[in-house]
């Protein structure tokens, strides 16, 4: 079997400390999202998280990008932030209603990031995880669930999210349980403790563990995707690019 798909990418475009580290200090910020594209395989939208955006911008964003080229979309604060997460039906609708099915197979895996507070509930993340739409407007949608609390490390958990098809963020931090469970067809990675006095954000020996990771997580033809989220962001462009190149992707 072949192996899958690696995309390695940043959270967001648009961040003043790139200029001059990342991008080029003359480059117009116009063209930001066409310079980064470029550069890495995969971004992960974060404003989603707090509005709506427009079709307009949708549509604009997708064609700015190389055809290869994927988002990966953090869904609303409306839907994860209520009490039940399985009344969130409303909401989830009104989340991909704004357009971003323009993205066609530029759309990459939803990213549900859940409140550090909540717990495992599995009724209410049964219920949840089945609200969860499998294509929309005829585009496949994929899903990806952050759980922030030590209590989904729980096999209960693992396969709801295998029953559905939903990965389970594997997120190097400090503060959050960091779970490697393979439950989808594809992995999804947050990596968030860069530090900004290493060039790459994480030495080495730490690129090379990540980089083994991976290479086992699509080994079996699954795909993957990896971002270098927060801690010390000034470094995520260089971090990714340091991935990318001993995957060679």
């Amino acid at each position: 079997m072949s192996e899958g798909t690696i995309r390695i990418g940043v959270g967001g475009w648009t961040y003043e400390p790139w200029r001059g580290t990342f991008y080029p200090s003359d480059l117009p910020q116009k063209r930001e999202l066409e310079y980064a594209s470029r550069a890495l395989t995969a971004i992960e939208i974060n404003g989603t998280f707090y509005s709506r955006q427009s079709p307009k911008s949708w549509e604009a964003w997708g064609k700015t990008v190389p055809d290869d080229f994927q988002f990966a979309v953090k869904a609303s604060r409306y839907c994860v932030t209520r009490p039940k997460l399985a009344e969130a039906g409303e909401g989830i609708g009104n989340f991909f209603a704004q357009g971003m099915t323009a993205l066609g197979s530029k759309l990459g895996p939803i990213l549900w990031m859940l409140a550090k507070f909540r717990r495992f509930d599995r009724e209410d993340i049964a219920g949840f995880l089945k609200l969860l739409p499998s294509e929309w407007d005829g585009i496949p949608l994929r899903h990806a669930i952050e759980p922030r609390h030590e209590s989904f490390r729980d096999e209960a958990f693992y396969d709801l999210c295998r029953n559905h098809n939903v990965a389970i963020v594997y997120g190097d931090d400090d503060e959050f349980p960091c779970v490697d469970a393979d439950t989808a067809d594809f992995r999804y990675a947050r990596l968030q403790r860069m530090n900004e006095d290493v060039p790459t954000g994480y030495d080495s020996a730490a690129l090379d563990k990540f980089a083994e990771q991976a290479r086992g997580w699509v080994s079996g033809g699954d795909s993957a995707y990896i971002f270098m989220i927060n801690g010390a962001k000034v470094r995520a462009p260089a971090a990714a690019q340091a991935l990318q190149a001993r995957l060679a992707v």
